[in-house]
């Protein structure tokens, strides 16, 4: 099914940037065309003209190297799990609770988890991301060495999505050679008006290329799925993204226990593995303490800090797959609380 991308100027606006930095004589970004030709089929010259528009930014480089990500729950959970997010929550469920329990019914996913992801990656849509797309993709691919490959890979994925949405200047079919192809946009976009996060995630769910491609559903019926203006997409969009990484319905996500005598052994095993390493029974026999009598369930676990005290949860299955849609176990719990609260209002 093709997709669809409806822009406007408040959405895709552009920011101020600094001089950029020339991608259009360096041998790494003659490799990326090469591969872009070979591989996908695409005009050499049409890729040239989009790099050619790419601006290195700083604070793009900035942001990755010091994310939410690393700071401690106590100062992760302040950002993230707070009364107006989760008032904000409930208002947004209830303006949508028809296509979000048309969801839960056909992914599995419940209402508030879908709330929870939208409302901790955007804010409910009020921020998809102030950075160009094309600049987030160019500086870490080809600036950023840690994960370069990764990112040129996103941009790779970036510039077949716009070919298959017909993004200027890949608005014509002989642009990428994909004529069976025949994407449609509800405005004219260029290519640098696309807006994301300084990762090139992009719409309400905060999905990189690689995840629009391949995760993003049409859930209105309208032949378009459009994650970015279309907030019926989107819902769907996330509950597909987690039935597709093996959501469990009804299934629980964390518990909080109790750690026994051997506290000092269960701290060595804590926050090392975001995957389910052991079953509920081997963690009973290393000193946890918990009501869950399903043994042969899977888990992990998990300390978290707080003023007050340090906790232990096991992670279930469930919440792993969480972890899947951001690999960090703060974001994972960020969501779950957020959703408890949301769930509690509804």
């Amino acid at each position: 099914m093709n997709i669809r991308l409806i822009a406007c100027c408040t959405l895709f606006a552009f920011t101020a940037y600094i001089a950029a930095e020339d991608y259009s004589t360096r041998k790494d970004v003659d490799e990326f065309v090469a591969t872009m030709v070979n591989d996908h089929g695409f005009v050499a010259a049409e890729v040239r003209s989009v790099l050619d528009q790419a601006v290195y930014q700083q604070s793009i480089i900035d942001a990755i190297t010091r994310p939410a990500e690393k700071k401690p729950w106590i100062s992760y959970r302040e950002i993230f799990v707070t009364p107006t997010r989760i008032e904000d929550g409930v208002q947004f469920a209830h303006e949508n609770m028809v296509t979000l329990k048309r969801a839960e019914e056909e992914f599995g996913v419940p209402i508030e988890i879908i709330v929870a992801i939208i409302g901790v990656e955007t804010n409910y849509g009020r921020n998809m991301g102030r950075y160009r797309v094309l600049d987030a993709l160019a500086t870490l691919g080809f600036d950023y060495p840690a994960r370069g490959k990764f990112f040129r890979g996103q941009l790779e994925e970036f510039l077949i999505l716009s070919c298959e949405e017909r993004v200027k200047p890949f608005d014509n079919h002989n642009a990428c050679n994909r004529e069976e192809l025949g994407g449609t946009l509800g405005a004219s976009v260029a290519i640098g008006d696309l807006v994301g996060s300084y990762a090139g995630a992009m719409g309400y769910g905060q999905f990189i290329p690689s995840s629009y491609r391949n995760f993003a559903i049409d859930y209105d019926g309208d032949g378009a799925r459009d994650i970015w203006r279309n907030v019926v997409d989107a819902i769907g969009s996330v509950a597909a993204y987690f039935k597709d990484h093996g959501w469990e319905p009804n299934e629980p996500v964390i518990a909080q226990v109790g750690v026994g005598a051997s506290g000092h052994a269960i701290d060595e095993l804590a926050n090392s593995s975001l995957t389910p390493t052991k079953t509920v029974a081997e963690w009973k026999a290393l000193g946890i303490d918990t009501q869950d009598d399903r043994d042969a369930a899977y888990a992990s676990i998990f300390r978290f800090e707080t003023e007050e005290a340090t906790h232990y949860y096991l992670g279930y299955h469930n919440f792993y797959v969480i972890t899947r849609y951001n690999i960090s176990r703060l974001y994972a719990k960020a969501v779950v609380e957020v959703a408890d609260g949301i769930a509690t209002r509804l």
